[in-house]
């Protein structure tokens, strides 16, 4: 992945975290890496973990990030979430949802990025 794209990738997090901490979420972990992949972002909204997964384009060209969720990829996202609760101890199933974060930065000079959050993906 070339350095644009990660720093872009790093951006689009940032701006996810602070967005869902607005919206009075718990941020527990960011970047959770396991044998299994990455989950971007999990968080907490009362008793429901949230498994935020964050997608953030500069251009729709290949698509825009809303669309890039496929099949496999959510049941790798499940996985991940099963690692997470199997690892962390917890001894009940808690409440889960799977939500999207998809931004859209594109470069029209000062317009803030779009920020659309799709929640139970």
């Amino acid at each position: 992945m070339s350095e644009h794209r990660q720093a872009l990738g790093r951006y689009g997090e940032e701006l996810a975290v602070k967005h869902i901490r607005q919206a009075g979420l718990t941020v527990l972990e960011c970047n959770y890496c396991c044998p299994l992949g990455e989950m971007d972002i999990i968080a907490r909204e009362g008793e429901t973990i949230i498994f935020i997964e964050v997608r953030t384009r500069s251009t729709g060209s290949r698509g825009w990030g809303e669309e890039s969720i496929t099949a496999k990829k959510r049941e790798r996202l499940y996985r991940i979430a099963t690692h997470y609760l199997k690892y962390r101890n917890y001894k009940e199933w808690p409440s889960l949802r799977f939500d999207l974060i998809a931004i859209r930065c594109q470069d029209q000079e000062g317009k803030q990025p779009d920020i659309i959050w799709i929640r139970g993906i």
